[in-house]
């Protein structure tokens, strides 16, 4: 190693990115996960000035005065605000590097595997703005299996199931290559937004999403389940009397108001299923489908998709992780997952 490569490693690090549409996380060469933080950013419309990120921004979503507004700069996994997103990304590895700016670490970040070249310059040029020496991309789903542990440089089908805030993303993968898949801007932001609307139309009650996502966490589920029979208290605004109010609700209810978006998970992995190989089709029979992603919490998620695909269904061990962890390897081992980035 040269006397230059020297110097420059000890100003460089490898770093693996999973911008989220809900949290962004950071994986660091030989440190792990660093960072997990709510994809969010508040903005002082009067100047534009940055006044929270993450989390300290997220507890502000709905409620902000008429001149501070709460952005999340991606929707359906992709970046809607280029400003703010590089904002954020810039803050967030300022934080890692504990805001030394003479760092400037080699990225690889997961996007959607339906994204345009467009989405995937503007999210390469952000990363670059941000302060990044040079970056790679790879899709979501093939991070998300190298996180997972799944084999796939090897000539075997596995199949994963990512479902993100934005995009479920679906895939079967073999030697390094995504021979079967499909993107459905379909998440957990959908869920919530499901959420929202049952309790508008049933209880004329007008809830925020982050109300909706924390019913989600507390009493929702995907399937029916002994002893599952929850009940949760949501509170917002009278849609006929503009005051506020209190109802019950119970998980069957979350159950129905999600089943929209759910089937459309499973619909997504149905045609995928249909496009696959017949050897590959057999691996995953045997094999099974992973479930990765914060949307894999589900409860009862595996048990529906398990019960509509007829193929064993399992929640990878970490699920919220598997995007960035892939991530990070497939930069450590570049060698072995050369294959695997994209293209673009």
């Amino acid at each position: 190693m040269g006397i230059w490569r020297q110097l420059w490693s000890r100003r460089s690090r490898e770093i693996g990115i999973d911008l989220g549409t809900a949290n962004t996380l950071v994986h660091v060469r030989g440190k792990g996960v660093v960072l997990n933080e709510p994809s969010v950013v508040v903005v002082d419309q009067s100047n534009g000035a940055i006044l929270a990120v993450g989390s300290e921004a997220k507890a502000m979503l709905g409620r902000t005065p008429a001149n501070v507004q709460a952005v999340r700069p991606l929707k359906d996994g992709v970046i809607a605000d280029f400003d703010i997103a590089e904002a954020m990304l810039r803050y967030f590895m300022q934080r890692v590097h504990r805001r030394r700016t003479l760092v400037h670490p080699i990225v690889v970040i997961g996007i959607p595997s339906g994204v345009t070249e467009v989405e995937c310059r503007a999210v390469r040029d952000a990363i670059l703005r941000a302060g990044a020496r040079e970056v790679f991309l790879i899709e979501e789903p093939m991070a998300a299996a190298i996180g997972a542990g799944l084999p796939v440089a090897e000539p075997t089908g596995s199949m994963v199931v990512d479902i993100g805030g934005g995009t479920t993303e679906v895939a079967v993968i073999s030697l390094n290559g995504v021979v079967a898949g499909r993107s459905e801007r379909v998440g957990g932001d959908e869920i919530d937004e499901a959420i929202v609307s049952y309790l508008h139309h049933e209880f004329n009650l007008a809830i925020g999403l982050p109300t909706a996502e924390q019913l989600k966490l507390d009493i929702g589920c995907a399937y029916p389940m002994d002893g599952n029979h929850r009940i949760a208290v949501a509170r917002g605004r009278d849609l006929l009397t503009g005051l506020p109010k209190s109802v019950e609700v119970t998980s069957p209810q979350v159950r129905e108001a999600i089943a929209v978006p759910v089937n459309g998970i499973e619909e997504a992995i149905r045609v995928t299923l249909e496009q696959t190989p017949a050897e590959l089709a057999a691996d995953i029979i045997e094999r099974g489908i992973v479930l990765t992603g914060g949307g894999a919490l589900l409860r009862g998620i595996d048990r529906l998709l398990a019960e509509q695909t007829q193929i064993p269904v399992q929640v990878a061990e970490d699920p919220l992780t598997c995007v960035v962890i892939g991530a990070g390897r497939a930069l450590e081992e570049a060698d072995k997952f050369a294959d695997a980035f994209a293209s673009y």
